[in-house]
């Protein structure tokens, strides 16, 4: 009997996990050939989350739970949930309810058929139509610059082959992984499966302007090379201007020596210009440093503090450290 793995992040969802639960035995249970096991990966919730989840794992075997020691982040908590499931197709499904469990049983079809990659795509949203056309807009930003395809609107929901789940775990080394750029990195033959993505109707989104602006960087980083290209264009480009402007004032002054008088305005807003501009290409560059420096410290996805419902007890083992995977 074959195994699928359902893996669910959660970080204060205490009125969301019941029902998600609920949800994806539900979709189960139309499956009979299939055994399941359904993995919550909690991020040391503030809140009752683990306790609701402890006594759901006390009525369902196929619950099992693994509780970070501390708040790893959304990027890397989930990613460990990924390495740690065992089943032959493994389906992340994010707690809050937005992306809608009943999909699952379409990526199973897909899934039966061959496919190695499902994806989920939110090609419709019940948030406002213009932080759906912002989303949008960065994704279409993020395609063009990236040197392979990305997927639009693909928020990392979706079903994946046990090769693909293999090749994610052995032979990419990051410690601060992308997961939706790691999925395309991968290249596989995928199929979409299109949804309309629910509005939040319990508790509070735990993404703020800084989470969504480092995922923003953090899939630029690690997708092109294209910004750093941009300012070093800029860098000749704006050269190339400054001596020309220089001329330009050299030649006036020569011809109108007598009326000639420009003052200092026009150097003071150049000045700050140019320095916005280095400021700017500065930050681009720090980014791509702070990606190396992530990179060399090699560190753990998570640490462990607890685990419901699994066979092995031995934390240490199951720690995910990239470069362990390669030895």
């Amino acid at each position: 009997m074959k195994l699928i793995s359902v893996v669910t992040p959660c970080y204060n969802e205490e009125a969301n996990v019941k029902e998600v639960v609920e949800r994806v035995r539900a979709v189960m249970a139309g499956f009979p050939a299939y055994s399941y096991e359904h993995i919550f990966i909690d991020n040391d919730s503030t809140d009752s989350t683990v306790a609701v989840l402890k006594e759901l794992a006390c009525q369902d075997r196929n619950v099992k739970i693994i509780v970070n020691s501390r708040n790893f982040g959304h990027l890397r908590s989930h990613v460990h949930g990924i390495y740690q499931a065992a089943g032959d197709a493994v389906m992340l499904l994010f707690s809050d309810l937005q992306d809608p469990p009943e999909l699952l049983k379409d990526m199973l079809l897909e899934w039966e058929r061959g496919t190695l990659i499902v994806l989920a795509i939110k090609n419709t949203s019940d948030e406002s139509g213009l932080m759906f056309a912002i989303r949008t807009a960065y994704y279409r930003l993020v395609a063009r610059l990236a040197d392979i395809q990305v997927f639009e609107h693909f928020t990392g929901f979706g079903l994946y082959d046990r090769k693909v789940i293999d090749i994610l775990k052995t032979q990419f080394r990051d410690p601060y992984p992308n997961f939706r750029g790691m999925i395309a990195e991968v290249g596989f033959k995928h199929v979409k499966v299109f949804y309309n993505q629910k509005r939040r109707s319990r508790g509070i989104t735990k993404n703020n302007f800084y989470t969504l602006y480092d995922l923003a960087m953090l899939s630029i980083t690690n997708l092109s090379k294209v910004p750093l290209r941009v300012f070093t264009f800029s860098g000749f480009a704006l050269s190339l201007l400054s001596l020309l402007t220089a001329l330009f004032y050299l030649v006036y002054k020569l011809v109108f020596w007598n009326s000639f008088s420009v003052g200092t305005a026009p150097v003071v807003i150049g000045v700050f210009f140019l320095i916005s501009i280095q400021l700017i290409g500065l930050g681009i560059v720090g980014e791509y440093i702070g990606s190396i420096h992530t990179m060399v410290q090699d560190r753990p996805l998570v640490i462990e503090k607890e685990r419901v419902n699994f066979d092995s007890t031995n934390f240490e083992s199951n720690i995910s450290k990239p470069h362990e995977t390669r030895k």
